[in-house]
């Protein structure tokens, strides 16, 4: 676990098997110009009908990772295909079967089109080839220590002392002690909460995560399994490591803490988490002026309540000072709410162009310091590069990001206005604290953070300028 300045506030969702799923090639189908008679109607253009190896050979020699075809089976009297695949530099042949009702597959996976199915075959394979480890890794995930039991544990102990307060009122689990028991349907409860997850092969829509070992679940379709008395979401394999610990109702109070941020606000048809927007009111209401506001940490309990809170209450979740006399829990639940984005609010994809930016930025600023030039106007010709490469980032995490810089800008002025030696958080500060919060990187890689330090920085003392109005 990384713990932040004492807190058990850790990032529990790991990346990088969604960034490989990124990285994985994708189909290239090889088209057929001719008219192939008989077509199978279950086919497209990508089938060619009888080919000879070396016709086939030829055909994908030349093409890049992800070129495939449907060919005829010399040996498959019309029960099923060969679909020839080029992957990992090498051509590979799979038996692909279809039916009527249930479409193509080469498994126990279904899909409508033979692209579909070389795409989702694709990302496996890349998976299979670049994180063996990792997919081994996933049968001897330690239960205890999953992200499951990380954010549900403090609901799941409640429910179980609340099982033996009821089991206590009935008096003894011992059926030949207890006549009640004896002759009543309870004689089948259990010493202690214990109840099997119903988990279902699963296509998920969106970007969703494995509750227990906290590795993305790959692919297009039956990425996994859900449990459709809870909603616990798990790898196939994960599933079999669930201990019987399913509360039917968990899928209400899952609420927003671990939710991909774009599936959440399309559910909820709003623009911003109400997450963010209620926190950073109550942060404004009464924080401005807190010495070390967002650097010192509140108490986890108080943390983990207000999350349990949002969670079950939503919006009407009561953060007021009455209830939380101590600002820095509510920024203690808001930062673990970004923390623990399955996707940053900084996307991985819009992180490196970032980078880049600053970089030249950071360069020129040198060079003025030095007096290689005279004018601070050449630094800002660079922040148009940061605000394009911000503009690449999904609306939700634009909206998002922009909302929460221009916070932290208040902050800020806040410093520097009559009350300037209170909150002592500088530009400089308030961007040390929320880095790792914002900003999550692959566990093989050694994070920049000086680098991320000075991308948010820039960002709060720049914010009218890099973010569009």
């Amino acid at each position: 676990m990384v713990f932040e300045n004492g807190s058990p506030i850790h990032t529990v969702w790991k990346s990088d098997l969604y960034r490989m799923q990124l990285e994985a090639p994708v189909p290239v189908p090889i088209i057929c110009d001719q008219i192939i008679p008989y077509k199978p109607p279950c086919f497209g253009q990508d089938y060619h009908g009888r080919l000879s190896h070396v016709e086939e050979s030829n055909l994908l020699h030349s093409q890049p990772n992800g070129a495939y075809l449907v060919r005829d089976s010399r040996s498959g009297n019309g029960q099923f295909y060969t679909l020839s695949l080029k992957f990992n530099d090498k051509i590979h042949h799979y038996k692909l079967f279809h039916d009527a009702k249930s479409g193509l597959y080469i498994r126990e996976k279904r899909y409508d089109c033979a692209q579909s199915l070389v795409a989702d075959g694709l990302i496996t394979m890349y998976l299979e080839l670049k994180a063996p480890v990792i997919l081994q890794k996933l049968t001897t995930v330690n239960y205890q220590e999953s992200p499951y039991m990380t954010l549900n544990k403090r609901k799941l102990k409640a429910l179980s002392k609340e099982n033996t307060v009821n089991l206590n009122v009935f008096g003894s689990t011992n059926s030949e002690s207890s006549p009640l028991l004896q002759h009543s349907s309870m004689q089948n409860i259990p010493d202690k909460t214990e109840k099997m997850h119903t988990f279902k092969v699963t296509t998920f829509k969106g970007l969703n995560w494995c509750e227990l070992c906290a590795n993305f679940l790959w692919g297009f379709t039956l990425q996994g399994k859900k449990c459709e008395d809870c909603g616990v979401i798990a790898h196939i394999k994960c599933s079999e490591n669930f201990a019987n610990d399913c509360v039917p109702d968990l899928k209400y109070l899952r609420g927003v803490f671990g939710i991909e941020l774009t599936t959440l606000l399309s559910a909820y048809k709003a623009e911003l988490p109400f997450v963010v927007t209620k926190c950073i009111t109550e942060v404004e209401a009464r924080g401005l002026y807190t010495e070390g506001i967002y650097r010192l940490s509140g108490f986890a309990d108080e943390i983990d309540a207000i999350k349990m809170a949002l969670d079950k209450d939503g919006e009407k979740a009561d953060l007021s000072v009455k209830r939380y006399p101590s600002i820095n829990v509510i920024t203690g639940a808001l930062k673990l709410y970004l923390r623990i984005l399955p996707v940053p609010l900084i996307t991985f994809e819009v992180h490196p162009r970032l980078i880049d930016a600053i970089r030249k930025f950071a360069l020129l600023k040198k060079a003025f310091y030095a007096g290689t030039f005279a004018e601070n106007n050449n630094l800002e010709s660079q922040l148009p590069s940061i605000k394009h490469a911000l503009l690449s980032l999904p609306k939700p995490h634009y909206d998002t990001l922009k909302f929460v810089i221009e916070h932290l800008n208040r902050i800020l002025l806040s410093r520097v206005a009559l009350h300037s030696p209170i909150n002592k958080m500088n530009a400089l500060n308030l961007a040390t604290v929320f880095a790792p919060t914002l900003i999550h990187h692959p566990a093989n890689v050694i994070p920049d953070v000086r680098s991320d330090i000075i991308l948010l920085e820039l960002m709060i003392n720049n914010v009218d300028v890099v973010f569009v109005n």
